[in-house]
């Protein structure tokens, strides 16, 4: 499990955001991605700024906002090393968490491994945070890669995707804020629960955020999206920030959308169907108080 914190420092009582903490505006940013790496930043750029001037302090950007190519391998070329704040992506996010003074889930980019050339034939598919200075506070590599055959549609992301290895989790300090423990996945990792149970019962404590960045094929989307980051929800008794692909791709790919912020009792604050957007709502640190404090299920744990 790796673990980070950001000034302020954590609860250490494992107790979660603290209940006397003012509410926080998060918000998810909805894209509808194409294949120009260009312009797909400009549209986060835009969204981010939109975002921080509705109020947010957290602001979650999708899977692949970087770039949705016509084929798996177009995405290798684009491939950053970590830490490399002089490159697009990377030295973008950073840019505008400083400029905003906000924090950024930088949904994902394709990272390039330790000591592989650029382009190389498989990259990692990697969210970056940026805290409100400009640093990068946590990095998470996908665990779980997706793959799917209906006949109609195929993926298979280990194509050119090496998994993984580790949980993550950070503590994101907000001044005059509540300090939130805040645990890290990616799209198929939502099918996973133990997955988070794992970062719940983890050494940072129980999550107060979960952070779902996404481009959920259509067909997976409309059966289970809703579901899974509901159910995540109800038995971490955690927000969720839920950002996601939304349309119809250049490449003639249709994702599900339906970006969303989902409260600890399993409601869904907002939601962005399709389309570009903002799903922003309040994370409110009481509210976490008060469902584990109605329902202690977290304590009732047995395995």
């Amino acid at each position: 499990m790796s673990t980070s914190t950001h000034t302020p420092a954590a609860p250490t009582s494992g107790a979660g955001a603290s209940a006397k903490a003012a509410p926080v505006t998060i918000a998810a940013i909805q894209m509808v991605a194409g294949t120009r790496l260009e312009e797909n930043l400009e549209r986060a750029a835009h969204w981010i700024g939109e975002a921080a001037r509705q109020g947010a302090r957290l602001v979650s950007l999708p899977e692949y906002f970087c770039l949705m190519g016509h084929k798996d391998t177009d995405k290798l070329p684009f491939a950053e090393r970590p830490g490399d704040f002089g490159a697009p992506i990377q030295g973008l996010l950073g840019r505008l968490a400083r400029e905003h003074g906000i924090w950024i889930l930088g949904g994902t980019l394709p990272m390039a491994l330790d000591g592989a050339p650029i382009p190389a034939d498989r990259v990692r598919n990697t969210t970056c945070v940026f805290a409100p200075d400009g640093t990068m506070a946590a990095r998470y590599d996908k665990l779980h890669l997706f793959c799917y055959d209906n006949g109609r549609e195929r993926y298979d992301e280990a194509r050119v995707l090496e998994a993984g290895e580790t949980p993550t989790t950070f503590h994101a300090g907000l001044p005059g804020g509540p300090s939130l423990h805040v645990g890290l996945s990616i799209c198929y990792d939502l099918r996973f629960p133990e997955l988070f149970r794992a970062m719940s019962f983890g050494p940072g404590g129980p999550l107060d955020l979960i952070s779902v960045p996404a481009a959920f094929t259509y067909t997976t989307g409309q059966a289970h999206w809703e579901l899974l980051l509901r159910a995540r929800a109800v038995e971490n008794q955690a927000y969720v920030i839920a950002s996601a692909q939304g349309g119809t791709h250049e490449n003639g790919r249709r994702t599900w959308g339906h970006s969303m912020i989902v409260d600890p009792w399993g409601e869904v604050l907002a939601c962005v169907p399709e389309g570009e957007g903002l799903a922003i709502a309040a994370l409110d640190p009481a509210r976490i108080a008060q469902v584990r404090e109605q329902l202690p299920a977290l304590q009732h744990r047995r395995l």
